[in-house]
């Protein structure tokens, strides 16, 4: 076996197990149960973990602290998963993924009374009562709530509606029986069967069986005109237009389109994020997302389906048909996965998939707030899964060039750590080796004397290099780094459109484009690399430039030295000033002799 430190009492339990659907169990050597596992075949998948090297480190050590193995027989696979997920819930093992507690979602409750009552929570209290949801989204079960208080006059009160209680004359009378809130069943007013009648509309309403609700009201209204009872029959009418008015608002697909699960899951390093919708005559009538955190590296494909035996078992769904992004190696009794193709299925699952994906962006958001450095390292994550790159670039250098007509040319390069700015260490560049406009032999200059410096003085060389510009910038680049200097540094390349907005990121040799959407905290990142490499560059451009024309200038006058130039500078701030002043007052600071100089020379 791969493991060296495999015990003898393993190496006799793994050859003699059944191969046979069934839940496996890993204990370690206090006994604890560190990991439940489901298999179709016992003896083939626990032999798995024994018998090659892992990749995965913490695989490695789930391993290295096994210390036995228990088992459990069952008859078919969907008993396995099911088992498997008691299981987890029950002893929450070390190792196995965490479903994130829901406790801050509310439901509905239909409390287990003679009476019973409807009203919302956020305890579960196991009395026999039952419960809608959880609801991620309140609105929405604040809206059925206010539904059902139209449809149903139903008491709100939270006495003891016992019928000792009522025949014993307990209760009074309350105001939401005088407005018609409640038919006062406290008092004898409202039988106990027509309450409950009322009752098994409602949680029909809850699991969004509307239709049947609606047919049950056309009957009754169709049977009160019949006997000439119109302003009964009208009052039932109101009842179903408002039910069928909620059902127009509420319906997505296809009416027909009955009781139907659909699941869909987004991950990233630590998460799997998983909506569940559930569909009753067209309509969703139940739409949750949960997180279940990662323990072993797991799958799209096995949180999945932790997370479809989950939700089916949490909202007791007997739905045949189970809508799902990609195809899954798992079977239940009775139920058909359906990958949809087109039309309305498709429009669900695509439904489902847009929560999903709001949802881990909002949990993202809320992370980002308590933890910047954590954004900062998933941003730089995203660079280096986008560019296939062996480490985290935490170090990025970015080169620009700035010239006009070649004169006063210079380069500059930013330097990115952890994703911001390190402006102790940026650097400017005189070209010195290169007559004339050419950008390609300047940013070889200054990437060779940068990294030639950097070796020489063994300073640290960047995760990654970004050149202002497209491909001809990232060969040159290569040229020196790879052919001349040996390094193996990945060179990137960043080009902005005809508007001069950052629009494509270009990697590898020959350059291919990497799709980066805008708006996200990765275009910024890159966005935010190529503004600060092009407003280092222009500046430094713009102060040799403006120097250049002072030295020409103010130099070639008869009579203005350093110090001179200096009082004046200091004084009139540029040459422009000196241009504007009067004689007088540039005499004050030079004497009038060379005041007319310097005036003669700059009226040229």
């Amino acid at each position: 076996m791969a493991e060296s430190n495999v015990s003898n009492h393993i190496k006799g339990i793994v050859p003699n197990l059944p191969e046979t659907p069934g839940i496996y169990q890993y204990l370690n050597a206090e006994g604890t149960i560190i990991y439940v596992g489901k298999a179709k075949n016992l003896k083939r998948r626990v032999s798995s973990y024994f018998n090659r090297e892992h990749p995965n480190g913490k695989t490695r050590i789930l391993v290295s602290k096994i210390a036995d193995i228990k088992y459990i027989v069952v008859k078919t696979e969907e008993d396995a998963l099911l088992l498997e997920n008691n299981l987890i819930k029950k002893y929450k093992p070390r190792y196995n993924v965490l479903l994130k507690d829901d406790k801050s979602y509310p439901s509905i409750c239909v409390s287990n009374e003679y009476y019973p009552r409807v009203f919302k929570t956020r305890n579960i209290i196991h009395d026999g009562s039952n419960y809608y949801g959880p609801y991620s989204h309140v609105p929405s079960m604040n809206a059925l709530l206010e539904l059902i208080n139209k449809l149903y006059p139903l008491r709100r009160c939270r006495h003891s509606l016992t019928p000792e209680n009522i025949r014993g004359g307990k209760f009074d009378i309350c105001l939401e029986y005088h407005i018609k809130n409640c038919k006062g069943p406290c008092i004898g007013k409202q039988s106990h069967e027509d309450y409950m009648k009322d009752i098994q509309e409602v949680k029909s309403i809850l699991k969004g069986d509307t239709q049947i609700v609606c047919d049950l009201l056309k009957d009754e209204m169709k049977a009160l005109a019949m006997e000439m009872r119109f302003e009964e029959a009208q009052a039932i009418k109101e009842k179903y237009d408002l039910i069928e008015n909620y059902r127009a608002k509420s319906e997505v697909v296809n009416r027909f389109i009955h009781n139907v699960d659909v699941f869909s899951i987004e991950m990233d390093d630590n998460t799997g994020y998983i909506n569940y919708l559930h569909i009753t005559n067209g309509c969703i009538n139940q739409a949750f997302t949960f997180e279940y955190k990662k323990r072993l590296n797991e799958t799209k494909e096995e949180l999945l389906q932790l997370g479809i035996v989950e939700m089916r078992e949490r909202y007791k769904s007997n739905s045949r048909e189970i809508i799902v992004p990609f195809e899954l190696d798992m079977e239940l009794n009775n139920v058909t996965f359906t990958i949809p193709q087109r039309g309305e299925k498709k429009h669900l699952l695509g439904l489902s998939i847009l929560n999903v994906k709001q949802y881990k962006a909002d949990r993202m958001k809320q992370a980002d707030k308590l933890n910047p450095e954590q954004k900062k390292t998933r941003i730089l994550k995203e660079i280096q899964e986008q560019l296939h790159m062996t480490k985290m670039p935490v170090h990025i250098e970015c080169f620009d060039n700035s010239n006009i007509s070649g004169s006063d040319a210079v380069a500059a390069c930013v330097v990115f750590k952890m994703g911001k700015p390190s402006k102790k260490d940026y650097r400017k560049f005189n070209i010195k080796t290169v007559e004339g406009p050419d950008d390609y032999a300047s940013m070889k200059e200054v990437v060779r004397r940068r990294y030639t410096r950097a070796i020489e003085e063994g300073t640290p060389l960047p995760d990654l290099i970004i050149t202002d510009g497209g491909k001809g910038q990232m060969e040159v680049v290569r040229q020196v780094i790879e052919d001349e200097l040996h390094l193996n540094i990945p060179i990137a390349g960043l080009a902005k459109d005809n508007k001069h907005r950052t629009s494509e990121l270009l990697y590898g040799f020959p350059p291919l484009t990497i799709g980066v959407k805008q708006s996200t905290p990765l275009f910024h990142l890159l966005e935010n690399i190529q503004n600060e490499v092009h407003r280092f560059a222009i500046t430094f451009h713009r102060d040799k430039r403006s120097k250049s024309q002072i030295s020409s200038v103010l130099d070639n006058i008869k009579g203005v030295g350093e110090k001179r130039k200096a009082e004046l500078l200091k004084t009139f701030k540029s040459v422009a000033r000196i241009k504007q002043a009067s004689l007088e007052e540039i005499a004050a600071i030079v004497g009038e002799t060379v005041a007319k100089n310097i005036k003669e020379k700059l009226q040229e």
